[in-house]
């Protein structure tokens, strides 16, 4: 009974809208996401250079840090999180395989706490519907981002936060970005945004 019970309580976080719960955050691990999206594709769309600051919003217990870390071999990848338990899972996985050029913040939902200018590329993975202040964090975004930075936004079938190419353009081009580039397709998409002539 009590397994049914967890069943049924998964499949209602799944489909429910809003920030996906710590409790069910080895379900992100599963190998089969790498069919949708695999690490090496969303590496190849971020066009990584081993040099970069690179920030990761929400990137729960870290499916995605890792082969993007290790990628960063002269740089360094920060992960974001609201849910202190999300970074604590991720940081376990990280330091298990010895990736150290890594380093952790613990998000207020509203603003970053980092310098200017300072990341190359900023990524979210089926985050961004679930952000309550999308306004204020892409005003921390053209903040935080190098002038020749880039915000990458992915979204995938079957998250109920999934927010549409439309709607991110829409939101980004009022802060002054413009979308360069697109990978993927309606259901499952990659698009990168980059401030329009650099400011």
């Amino acid at each position: 009974m009590q397994t049914n019970k967890n069943i049924n309580e998964m499949k209602k976080s799944f489909a429910t809208k809003g920030v996906f719960p710590h409790k069910w955050a080895f379900t992100l691990l599963f190998p089969l996401r790498n069919i949708i999206l695999s690490s090496r594709e969303l590496i190849k769309r971020l066009d990584l250079k081993e040099h970069y600051s690179v920030l990761e919003v929400g990137p729960g217990p870290g499916f995605f840090s890792v082969p993007v870390a290790k990628k960063l071999k002269k740089g360094k990848l920060y992960l974001a999180d609201i849910q202190p338990e999300m970074l604590a899972y991720a940081k376990k996985r990280l330091r298990k395989r010895k990736i150290e050029n890594v380093e952790y913040y613990l998000c207020n939902g509203k603003t970053f706490d980092f310098d200017d200018d300072f990341f190359d590329i900023i990524f979210l993975v089926t985050v961004l519907g679930e952000v309550e202040n999308k306004e204020a964090y892409i005003k921390e975004f053209a903040r935080i981002l190098k002038s020749d930075g880039v915000v990458s936004v992915t979204e995938l079938a079957g998250d109920p936060d999934k927010m549409s190419i439309e709607e991110l353009c829409t939101l980004f081009e009022k802060h002054n970005f413009v979308m360069s580039a697109k990978y993927g397709n309606k259901r499952n998409f990659t698009v990168t945004f980059r401030r329009k002539n650099g400011n």
